[in-house]
């Protein structure tokens, strides 16, 4: 079973967020790295770029496949994990610590469309 953490909040198209004040880590959550097998690459957005719930923000390729990143939320990207850039794999290793980018929250609400750690795991 993949690991699924309490707390964070969950999109069906499998990446996660966590919730910092007025920020959000958004990442890919454990069940989808398995699925996807050793990454090889994150196409990541830009600092300073929109994002917006439910489009597309980036991909993850792996050995297997290469999977659109969809965010969970809307906002601005005001960081992006640059560990990735040179070893993608640190997403098997730990999915839930490697982030792929942190964004400033335009609208914390949206959260409630989201599913927690139970609804997710159910659908896995």
């Amino acid at each position: 079973m993949a690991k699924v953490i309490e707390g964070l909040f969950y999109s069906e198209s499998h990446e996660y967020v966590r919730i910092e004040g007025e920020y959000g880590y958004v990442g890919i959550t454990d069940f989808a790295q398995g699925q996807l097998g050793n990454v090889v690459y994150v196409d990541m957005p830009e600092v300073d770029d929109e994002v917006t719930a439910g489009e597309e923000f980036g991909a993850v390729e792996s050995v297997k496949a290469a999977s659109d990143l969809i965010s969970p939320v809307s906002g601005t990207v005001v960081e992006i994990n640059e560990a990735l850039e040179d070893e993608p794999e640190l997403i098997n290793k730990d999915a839930f610590a490697n982030w792929i980018m942190k964004v400033k929250l335009s609208d914390p609400g949206e959260t409630s469309a989201l599913l927690d750690a139970a609804g997710y795991e159910a659908i896995c």
